[in-house]
């Protein structure tokens, strides 16, 4: 198996560690050709989405990976990545996101909760973290809540979460999107 990490900005080396650590393939996408290498599934991390956006377009990656997504590639989404999932930036996933959900940098927690399909006691860090504001069809599932918001999804065979996965030891989520990707 081989993961693509978008690595234009933003925390895409903690998930090739944490990938690495199960033993799995992984290369970085800064350009198109990068991109036109075989891959069974893609990563999106946390970071600035409107400067990976931006990135995206200029660097024409956006077309390419949306159409990817459209096509059923697995892909993961962390914080700014499930913003770019959202129906407002590359629109794989039927959910309109509230950015910053929980405020700046000091708005910053770490809990654990369940999340379906995984298990309980998930450790979810949030930092100047996005949540779900809605689900906008019946594809897409909520698969995990805190404080009555939406913090994580599934749609097919992609999944988004609002906090960052990769930045605790936990492998359980890591793990989950491998076996979608299978």
């Amino acid at each position: 198996m081989r993961i693509a990490i978008l690595a234009l900005q933003g925390a895409f080396i903690e998930h090739k560690h944490m990938l690495q650590q199960l033993g799995i393939e992984t290369f970085e996408i800064r350009q198109l050709r990068d991109w036109q290498q075989p891959k069974d599934g893609l990563i999106l991390p946390g970071g600035e989405s409107t400067v990976q956006m931006r990135l995206l377009k200029e660097l024409q990656l956006f077309d390419p990976i949306q159409e990817a997504m459209q096509k059923g590639l697995p892909t993961f989404g962390t914080c700014a990545g499930m913003i770019l999932l959202s129906k407002d930036h590359l629109g794989t996933m039927d959910i309109k996101v509230r950015r910053n959900a929980y405020g700046r940098q000091l708005g910053s927690f770490h809990t654990t909760g369940p999340v379906e399909g995984i298990g309980n006691d998930v450790p979810m860090t949030f930092i100047r973290a996005p949540y779900i504001e809605e689900i906008l069809s019946d594809d897409c599932l909520p698969i995990a809540t805190v404080d009555e918001h939406i913090v994580a999804a599934k749609q097919g065979r992609i999944i988004a979460t609002a906090f960052h996965p990769e930045l605790d030891n936990d492998m359980r989520f890591h793990r989950y999107f491998l076996d979608i990707a299978k």
